[in-house]
């Protein structure tokens, strides 16, 4: 088993034991996840930790956009609560690029792919991607490239 998912479990545990609903109910949500995950496809596989970030990573989106579609149906309650899962999420996520690291990067890949037109944005991001994964949301990485490539 993976140091991540090990790391989950036994914060469950805690969160169990310290009666912690919020933080029990999530790390539940996020196990079943991974869980789910690696029974999908043709066989059943563990995930590494990488895989592991991923799923956290698309289950804080998740909750981010929950919450704002809560809060923009008038329902404050509960976008809330989505917003307090993600804050447990957050916490197993790396630490994220401040930006004016991002604007750094994008604008090294930038140069480095030659790019000087809004429409070569693709290549501009193929190229960034790797070195920001987990660590920037791909909106905040393409709004970033679109602001840089605009005239």
């Amino acid at each position: 088993m993976t140091d991540l998912k090990n790391r989950l479990r036994a914060d469950l545990t805690t969160a169990m034991k310290a009666r912690d609903e919020l933080s029990t109910a999530t790390l539940r949500m996020l196990l079943t996840a991974v869980t789910t995950e690696e029974v999908s496809g043709s066989s059943a596989r563990e995930l590494s930790d990488d895989e592991v970030l991923k799923v956290i990573n698309r289950e804080a989106k998740k909750r981010r956009e929950a919450a704002e579609a809560f809060e923009g149906g008038g329902r404050t309650v509960q976008a809330q609560r989505e917003r307090d899962e993600e804050t447990v999420l957050v916490k197993y996520l790396p630490v994220q690029l401040t930006d004016e690291e991002l604007a750094s990067l994008i604008r090294a890949a930038i140069a480095e792919a030659g790019v000087t037109e809004p429409r070569q944005m693709g290549l501009v991001m193929k190229a960034v991607t790797p070195s920001v994964a987990g660590r920037a949301d791909g909106r905040r990485v393409s709004d970033e490239v679109r602001r840089q490539l605009s005239p």
